[in-house]
């Protein structure tokens, strides 16, 4: 279950990032695309970078989560 965790940080952060760059295309803070200053994108990647933190977040705590592993003392 750990390396499932793992995934969903990263896939979670990568949203984040790319939802934060959307967003700040949209609102024509990075230029040169064919998204700049379209408002459209603004809501796009707001929304997406907030669901890419509720991603890495749940993956976190899932990965906190799951069961320690049983050693032998001898």
């Amino acid at each position: 279950m750990k390396g499932y965790s793992k995934v969903a940080i990263v896939v979670g952060v990568l949203m984040l990032i790319f939802g934060t760059i959307f967003a700040l295309q949209g609102e024509g803070t990075i230029g040169g695309s064919g998204m700049s200053n379209v408002p459209f994108w603004i809501y796009a990647g707001s929304a997406m970078a907030i669901i890419g933190v509720v991603i890495a977040v749940i993956g976190g705590w899932t990965g906190s989560r799951s069961p320690k592993p049983k050693t032998k003392t001898a």
